[in-house]
């Protein structure tokens, strides 16, 4: 809904506010901009539950939601007219609300500053309530402290909010030392919370990774997860009911600007934004970051990754050695993914809880979830930052020159020319520096040759899977465009020729013969010296 009064709301015009780069509910409101009600979920947790976790990737609508319950418990009642939770809440009652953006507390060099920098975000509120920093020298006895006075002082049990709980670690993961310092810490400031139990009212604390209860939040035993809770997985994220009723106006404005209908806008931005579920029954989640700065700018674009891709998240996958290529389809159960961030064996909860990849099936029977990319959005913007990590390539250099003429030969269904300018931008590419020594120990493996394949056409927006199960092997590399498949062979000792007929003996492209679109068979031998395809060969 536009964010305005139920009362006093206005005939539908062509102009729409989005609230881009706004976080506060307040400024939500008042500035009149689109705004999708969540508010009878915000409702119904904070009447069933005291201490509450949620888990969710970036830029999904975690602050938001912070900010929301900061307003709900400070009982801004004229904020929610016209809102679900008007129909559900009698007494709005008001309540001391300690609300802190740990955000701004990432990215610290050591424990002092760390310490130094959570003191100086409590300051406002310890002014507020008359709080002496020499009376409680530590993060944890201010916020001990704060809590108390607030208590005293409004004879009401406190709300306490902190948002983007695990800012100030996620930078230090791959820094032992340091992050040993930093989560004591936040140890010793998360401490009072499950004392302090008799003062509070409400505690609600969001972050994107799952630090463990003891290493981090002590002896909060109690601190409940609705991550992935099925009631509560579109409590952040736009659903598809919510993007066709509330946003149906955006859409036919963007369709408008592009030139194309509705059902074709729709269809565009479910390729690109949505594919998110947060529980092993969800309702389809759209990116809202992203899906509010396609309204706004009327495109498609890669908006998640604006600030690129996560470094720490980079760091992890190299680190655990992260097959990329598995990316487009693992069965685990939810013991592999949905666990505490210190307790990882491969990167394979970060991944989840960073929107990497997300559930796209569940299976009761063997209690196996099915996880995937989740759009076009993020497997065009993670392909970019992984480039240069994984095979040496410069994702922009990949994109501004080599790309445009490799899109324009695959969406002619050539591809002898597409190989050919591969064959051409390849020999002479421009590696990442520092990547040689690795780049010519991985030149000699056909695995490199299926990530850097992998990779480009991820870039370019092409359905590629890597050692595809078949009948009687796996295929090394599918790629699915709208009228053509191709089914790809590699080699590096071997011939081009023995590539293709490895195709025919093993009947790698039989499971494609029946959707309608052409299948073609290539067999490609490349060089280990120029790392690039030498030879190919190419059979309808």
């Amino acid at each position: 809904m536009q964010a305005e009064h139920e009362e006093t709301r206005e005939p539908m015009t062509a102009t729409r506010y989005y609230p881009i780069g706004i976080q506060t509910f307040s400024e939500v409101i008042n500035r009149r901009c689109v705004y999708v009600d969540k508010t009878d979920l915000m409702w119904q947790l904070q009447d069933r539950y005291k201490y509450v976790f949620l888990s969710r990737p970036r830029r999904f609508g975690k602050s938001l939601l912070s900010s929301t319950f900061h307003s709900f418990f400070n009982a801004d009642k004229e904020l929610f007219r016209g809102l679900k939770v008007m129909q559900l809440e009698q007494q709005w009652q008001q309540y001391p609300v300690l609300h802190l953006e740990l955000s701004m507390a990432k990215n610290q060099p050591s424990a002092e500053k760390l310490e130094e920098t959570l003191m100086w975000l409590m300051n406002p509120l310890a002014k507020k309530y008359g709080v002496d920093a020499s009376d409680a020298p530590s993060p944890g006895k201010m916020l001990w402290s704060l809590t108390q006075k607030a208590y005293e002082q409004t004879h009401m049990p406190v709300t306490i909010i902190i948002d983007e709980y695990d800012a100030p670690l996620l930078d230090v993961l791959h820094e032992e030392g340091l992050l040993a310092d930093i989560r004591r810490v936040m140890q010793e400031f998360y401490s009072p919370l499950k004392m302090l139990d008799p003062m509070l009212r409400f505690c609600f604390i969001t972050g994107i990774t799952k630090f463990s209860q003891l290493s981090i939040f002590s002896t909060i035993n109690n601190l409940y997860d609705i991550s992935m809770l099925p009631e509560y997985a579109a409590i952040c994220g736009i659903t598809e009911q919510e993007l066709t009723t509330t946003l149906a106006p955006d859409i036919e404005l963007m369709a408008e600007a592009n030139g194309i209908t509705p059902e074709q806008m729709h269809q565009r931005l479910k390729e690109h934004y949505d594919g998110y579920h947060f529980a092993d029954v969800s309702p389809d989640i759209y990116n809202p970051y992203s899906l509010i700065k396609a309204f706004d700018s009327k495109r498609t674009g890669a908006y998640w990754f604006d600030s690129g891709t996560p470094s720490f998240l980079i760091r992890q996958m190299q680190h655990f050695r992260t097959d990329i290529t598995d990316m487009e389809r693992l069965e685990q159960p939810a013991s592999a993914f949905d666990k505490p961030t210190e307790a990882m064996t491969t990167a394979l909860p970060l991944l989840y809880q960073s929107g990497y990849i997300t559930i796209k099936g569940y299976d009761r029977e063997s209690q196996e979830y099915t996880l995937s990319i989740p759009n076009q959005e993020v497997r065009i913007g993670y392909t970019e930052g992984l480039l240069p990590a994984y095979i040496g390539m410069n994702g922009g250099d990949v994109q501004s020159g080599f790309a445009v003429k490799f899109w324009k030969a695959l969406r002619k269904d050539d591809i002898d020319l597409a190989l050919r300018e591969m064959q051409a931008y390849m020999a002479s590419l421009p590696y990442v520096e520092g990547f040689k020594k690795k780049l010519e120990e991985a030149a000699t493996r056909e695995g490199f040759y299926e990530y850097t394949l992998y990779l480009i056409f991820s870039m370019l927006n092409v359905y590629a899977r890597t050692q595809v199960k078949c009948h009687r092997g796996r295929t090394d590399l599918v790629v699915e465009m709208p009228a053509t498949t191709y089914v790809f062979e590699l080699k590096v000792s071997g011939t081009a020729e023995e590539a293709l007929q490895q195709i025919d003996s093993g009947d790698y492209a039989l499971p494609y013969r029946t959707d309608g679109r052409r299948v073609v068979k290539v067999g490609v031998k490349f060089s280990a010296d120029t790392r690039a395809p030498e030879q190919w060969v190419i059979s309808n």
